[in-house]
C-alpha cells in the first residue's frame, strides 16, 4: 500500500465517511477524492486538499464519474440514520441498494484493486434480540435471514452483492459490520441522529435551559454497544488491508450498557441529575444487541477498546460547544 495510491471515499460528506478522510490525510495519502450527494456547505468535514466531488452515487453514470484511477474504494454512502429514522423510511433506506450495486459495477469496470462495504448489525436476525440480557451476536447470526426491515434487509443483500462480486468477477471486497458508531462532527438533531448524540444534546438542552428533565425512547431497559469513531476508522482500515478477513465481520464495541445507562453516564459528564420521562409509543429498535468480538480478535489481533465513558465525554463536549455557538 502506498501513500501515493488513489483512494476514493463515498459518502465522504457523512459522518463516518469525514472521519475516514481526516485519518487518511494524517496518515500522508496524497491522492483522496471525496463523493457526497450532499451539497459542500452539507459536509459534516470537507477538506480543501482533496478532490472533492457533489454526486449521487444512486444513479450508475455518478459511479462512473468516481471510480476512475482508483485503487481504493471505501463505500460508506447511503441513505440512514438512528432508528426514529430508518423505522419511518424503509423505502429510502432500500434504495440504497442502488449505490452498492452501481459502485460495485463501477469497481469491475474500472479495475478497482480493493472494495470496503460498510454493513450494520441490522442485519441481525430479530430472534437474536428480543432479550436485552442477550448473547453478544457473532457472525452466523445473521442467517437464517430475518433483519431489521427495510435498512437490513438493504445491508444484508449490499454484504451478498460484494460476495457474488469476489465469487464470480474477483472482485477484491471487504464487509464490517458496524455496531452504533457515535462521536463529534456526526448528526446530534434533525431526527437522523443515533442513541449517544440524541441523549447528549437532551441533556446539554436540559442543563441549558434549567429543565431538569429528559425523555427516554421506549423504557431505557433495551441494550446496545457503542463504538467511537476513532476505534471505527481504524477497524475499517485493518479490515480493508488484511488478508484473513473475507467474509463480514462484526466491527464494534463489546462494552453493553442499558439506555438508561448510558443517560447516567451523560449525566455524570454534565453533573447534573434529570428526571426521566418514558415515551414508549416512540420507535426503539430491537431489545438487545451487543457485538461478539471473538472472530476479529482472532483474525487481527485487535478490537475497539475506547471505552464509553471516554468517547461519550468527548462527544458530550463538541455537541455542547455547537449547540452553544448556535444559540451565542
Amino acid at each position: 500500500m502506498s501513500v501515493q495510491e488513489k483512494i476514493v471515499v463515498c459518502g465522504a460528506g457523512g459522518f463516518i465517511g469525514g472521519h475516514l478522510v481526516a485519518d487518511l490525510r494524517r496518515q500522508g495519502f496524497a491522492d483522496i477524492r471525496a463523493v457526497d450527494k450532499k451539497p459542500f456547505e452539507e459536509w459534516y468535514q470537507k477538506f480543501d486538499d482533496v478532490e472533492n466531488l457533489v454526486l449521487d452515487l444512486q444513479e450508475k453514470e455518478a459511479c462512473e464519474m468516481a471510480l476512475p484511477g482508483a485503487q481504493t474504494v471505501y463505500n460508506l454512502a447511503a441513505d440512514m440514520g438512528g432508528m426514529g429514522f430508518i423505522e419511518l423510511n424503509k423505502a429510502l433506506c432500500m434504495l440504497s441498494v442502488l449505490i452498492n450495486t452501481h459502485l460495485l459495477m463501477a469497481a469491475r469496470k474500472h479495475r478497482v484493486e480493493r472494495f470496503f462495504y460498510a454493513s450494520s448489525a441490522c442485519v441481525y436476525a430479530a430472534g437474536k434480540q428480543v432479550d436485552p440480557n442477550l448473547t453478544a451476536l457473532t457472525e452466523a447470526d445473521a442467517y437464517p435471514a430475518m433483519p431489521e426491515d427495510g435498512y437490513g434487509w438493504e445491508k444484508l443483500f449490499s454484504e451478498r452483492m460484494c460476495r457474488h462480486f469476489s465469487e464470480d468477477f474477483g472482485l477484491y471486497t471487504r464487509v464490517a459490520r458496524y455496531h452504533n458508531v457515535y462521536g463529534p462532527f456526526g448528526t446530534y438533531d434533525g431526527g437522523r441522529e443515533k442513541a449517544p448524540a440524541a441523549i447528549c444534546r437532551k441533556v446539554i438542552e436540559a442543563k441549558l435551559s434549567g429543565k431538569h428533565e429528559i425523555e427516554i425512547w421506549g423504557d431505557g431497559c433495551q441494550t446496545r454497544s457503542f463504538q467511537y469513531i476513532d476505534d471505527c476508522v481504524m477497524g475499517t482500515q485493518k479490515i480493508m488491508h488484511s488478508k484473513a478477513v473475507t467474509m463480514p465481520i462484526n466491527l464494534g464495541s463489546s462494552e453493553m450498557v442499558t439506555i438508561n445507562q448510558l443517560v447516567d453516564i451523560a449525566e455524570e459528564i454534565a453533573g447534573i441529575k434529570l428526571h426521566r420521562n418514558y415515551n414508549l409509543k416512540a420507535p426503539k429498535g430491537v431489545n438487545g444487541r451487543n457485538s461478539d468480538n471473538t472472530l476479529i480478535q482472532k483474525l487481527l489481533g485487535w478490537e475497539p477498546s475506547i471505552s464509553l465513558r471516554d468517547g461519550l465525554a468527548k462527544t458530550y463536549r463538541w455537541i455542547y460547544d455547537e449547540i452553544k455557538a448556535k444559540s451565542a
